[in-house]
């Protein structure tokens, strides 16, 4: 089978086309545009049935990706790291787009194992609300922050609860003590006031979106114990799709969970994995510090770690490990009710706000 291999760029893609041999046969160079995408579909169409592996950087690749799909292509992302040995191997020394094009497509010669995309769904709807309301968390923390140093500054003694500056009612206590004492300051952190009421609003508004499509989505992830919506949402946004994972060991590996072998000889040793997925891992690992907090079968275990010697941090490393596997059959278990809901006429997943 023929392979093309992508190099994508913000205004321009590059594909090099080779054998089964890896033999470079021909090379293009289109606009990153629709009409440049209908262009290489038109050029790919000369070789038949072909696979198309791009560069994983899906910010640049993720409408190229979309119209190749749409053009019943299989394609399959190449992470970036796989590239360098194929890059050193390559007979033509140096870099620039052909060769980077040429190395993509040797890597999926060589690694038959890589991810298929796919067209987004509501995963993605997930994961994007999730990310935007990180950063208007982030921008409200900054604000709050500020506005703090005002408040102190004007009043000493105004009761300001810890973590009080997200909850409307507070707002309301700061500006009717505020209303009506002169002075820029008091104008300013009026101002900032105002800002985090509508930041908080934001993002009130949306977990609460969140709310109703994970509910919709991952019913069972929800039932994970100490998994609550935001958790839930940004497992399942940044999963995107638990099928494509092999096993729930491909899973823990994707995020991070699973340990890093540094072993020779008969002793076997392993390392801490500071890769993999960090949303994940952070959703996991605020599941385990609930569960180890809580009572169930999390704290038990958690308790039985830390009776054996386990330092804390290791107890909750392994109890991480485990609720990976939980919440892996709880997605395979989510995607597969999906599908059958799919299969009705007239059944879908609501996503107005």
């Amino acid at each position: 089978m023929i392979v093309v291999g992508v190099d994508a760029h913000k205004k321009t893609h590059t594909l090099v086309a080779v054998d089964q041999l890896g033999r470079r046969l021909d090379q293009l160079t289109v606009a990153a545009t629709s009409g440049g995408h209908q262009q290489a579909c038109e050029w790919m169409a000369k070789f038949g049935q072909v696979l198309v592996a791009v560069e994983d950087c899906r910010h640049l690749t993720r409408r190229f990706e979309v119209d190749l799909l749409n053009a019943r292509h299989s394609v399959v992302r190449v992470h970036t790291r796989l590239m360098a040995g194929a890059r050193r191997s390559a007979r033509e020394r140096g870099k620039s787009d052909p060769i980077d094009a040429e190395a993509v497509a040797r890597v999926a010669l060589r690694e038959p194992g890589l991810p298929k995309a796919c067209l987004d769904g509501p995963a993605r709807d997930a994961k994007l609300i999730v990310d935007h309301r990180r950063l208007l968390v982030r921008r409200r923390t900054a604000i709050a922050n500020k506005l703090r140093w005002f408040l102190h500054e004007i009043d000493p003694e105004l009761p300001v609860p810890s973590r009080g500056l997200r909850r409307l009612c507070v707002f309301d206590m700061v500006e009717a003590t505020l209303a009506g004492r002169p002075g820029v300051v008091v104008e300013i952190a009026l101002d900032l006031v105002a800002e985090c009421r509508r930041l908080t609003e934001r993002i009130n508004a949306l977990e609460g979106r969140l709310r109703r499509l994970v509910h919709e989505l991952a019913p069972a992830l929800l039932e994970v114990p100490g998994c609550g919506v935001i958790s839930a949402a940004a497992i399942l946004g940044e999963t995107a799709g638990a099928a494509r994972f092999k096993s729930k060991d491909a899973f823990a590996h994707f995020n991070g969970t699973a340990p890093i072998p540094v072993w020779s000889s008969n002793k076997v040793r392993v390392r801490l994995n500071r890769g993999g997925n960090r949303a994940i891992n952070n959703a996991l690992h605020m599941i385990a510090v609930t569960q180890a907090r809580g009572s169930g079968e999390g704290s038990a275990f958690y308790a039985k770690q830390i009776a054996a010697g386990k330092t804390v941090k290791e107890a909750l490393r392994l109890l991480k490990r485990r609720i990976s596997d939980r919440v892996f059959r709880a997605l395979l278990a989510d995607e597969q009710a999906q599908a059958n809901r799919n299969q009705q006429p007239g059944q879908g997943v609501e996503l107005a706000a």
